[in-house]
Formats: C-alpha cells, structure tokens, sequence
C-alpha cells in the first residue's frame, strides 16, 4: 500500500512540474537597418536567422527596417544588431566597421552618416 502510494505522490509531483515550465517569449521588435537592395536584403536576413532564437526576418528596402520576431530568453536585440553590422550594415545602435563595409558590393554601398 505504501508503495502505491509513493508512486502516485511521484506520479503527481512530476506532472505538477511539467504544467508549471514555462513558454518561450517571443516578441516582435524593429530594428533599423542601413541597404538598398535585394542583395542587401538576403545578407541582412542571414545575419539576423544566424543569432539563436530568432524565428522570423524580414528587411525591407522601401523603408529601411529589419522587423525580426525573437526569442528574448535565448538572444538580445543588441545581438542581432551585432551580427548584421558584421555582414557590414550600420544599424540604429551598431556601425559596421571600415572592413565589413568595404567588403560590401559595388551596389549595396548605401550613403553612411
């Protein structure tokens, strides 16, 4: 009797645990990003899906904006914004560096402030 017991007490404790984990946060946030064109575009979207827990990109030329949906428990904002200054696009808060831009194509060298 006391080992049914037991294991039902066991059998409870380990279900209440699995209901109580907790579900990943996504949150759409915008991020602006410097380029001009479908060149661009893939680039930028590389950087952003290379950073872990991003599950969406999308850049888009017209209005200069990377809208990315992350997972803020596995990756900051300021990590993707890292990545893609390294693929060599000024972002709001990150500049790429001389090298990263220089390595740019003729086409996707956008007007640097």
């Amino acid at each position: 009797m006391k080992n049914i017991l037991l294991v039902l007490l066991v059998s409870f404790i380990g279900f209440s645990t699995q209901a109580q984990e907790k579900k990943d946060k996504n949150a759409k946030r915008e991020i602006a990003v410097k380029g001009n064109c479908e060149m661009c575009k893939k680039r930028i979207e590389k950087a952003a899906f290379s950073i872990p827990g991003v599950k969406s990109a999308v850049w888009t030329p017209e209005n200069q904006e990377l809208i990315v949906i992350v997972n803020e428990q596995k990756s900051a904002v300021s990590e993707i914004e890292k990545a893609v200054a390294k693929a060599g696009h000024d972002t709001e808060h990150v500049k790429a560096t001389e090298a990263d831009y220089g390595k740019l194509h003729e086409c996707c060298s956008y007007d640097r402030e």
